[in-house]
Order: C-alpha cells, then sequence, then structure tokens
C-alpha cells in the first residue's frame, strides 16, 4: 500500500470551510451550515455534503457576506495565504464587503461616550429618573 497522498476531486464541505479559514473548528462550520449560513449553488445543504472545484459557496460569517468559487480542495488547514488561493471571491462580492468594512470604520461607536462607572452625580440623576 503506498503511503502518497491521492488527489482529491470532492471533500466535505465543513472540512473544506475549515481548511479555507472561514471558521475556527469544524463543528463551527457545521453549525453555519446546519443554520443555512452556508449555501451551495444557491441551496440549503448538510455539512457532509461534497463540494468540488466549481462550485459556487454563499457564505454568512458575523457580518460579511461572501460569494466564491471553489477553486481548489485541500485535506489540511494551512497559513492564510493558501487558504486564499482555494477560493476566487465574486467582485461583487468583494465590493460589498469593502463598503460595509469602510461604513463601520465610520461609524461611532454607542458605548464610546461611556467611561466607567457612573459618577455620584450621575447615581443620582439616575434615581431622580427612575424615581427610586
Amino acid at each position: 500500500m503506498s503511503t502518497e497522498k491521492m488527489p482529491v476531486d470532492r471533500m466535505r464541505l465543513d472540512k473544506w470551510l475549515w481548511a479555507a479559514r472561514f471558521f475556527k473548528t469544524r463543528s463551527l462550520a457545521t453549525q453555519a451550515i446546519e443554520h443555512g449560513r452556508v449555501k451551495l449553488n444557491g441551496d440549503r445543504i448538510k455539512p457532509a455534503r461534497e463540494v468540488k472545484p466549481g462550485d459556487r459557496l454563499d457564505v454568512h460569517v458575523g457580518d460579511a457576506d461572501w460569494t466564491l468559487t471553489v477553486r481548489a480542495l485541500s485535506m489540511q488547514r494551512g497559513p492564510a495565504p493558501v487558504a486564499q488561493a482555494l477560493y476566487e471571491e465574486d467582485p461583487v462580492s468583494h465590493a460589498r464587503r469593502q463598503q460595509q468594512m469602510s461604513e463601520r470604520k465610520l461609524a461611532s461607536s454607542p458605548a464610546e461616550a461611556i467611561k466607567g462607572r457612573p459618577t455620584k452625580r450621575d447615581r443620582r440623576q439616575i434615581h431622580r429618573f427612575t424615581g427610586e
């Protein structure tokens, strides 16, 4: 029996998402697939569904929506540059993500004005307002 690794032409979707660094663990990838945050060729699928080069994926991670085409498969998780070579992002999807990131940077954080615990004066005003 040969110890060489056979090139793969298909692999589980949850394993591919993990190898492509969209999720830190396979179980997180599995949960995302089960909750409908990952679609293969526009359809909801199961984590064990096989993915192959040329498949189209819609992935929702946090606030970001990715539309990608699978370019390659990898049985192991590698560094980010290697992982980015596994897929090709749709130009419209890339532009949309960049727009969302720039809007997020410009928006002020609602908690930015709050600095630590309320002062004695703030506490008195809170008590007057709430009627305590």
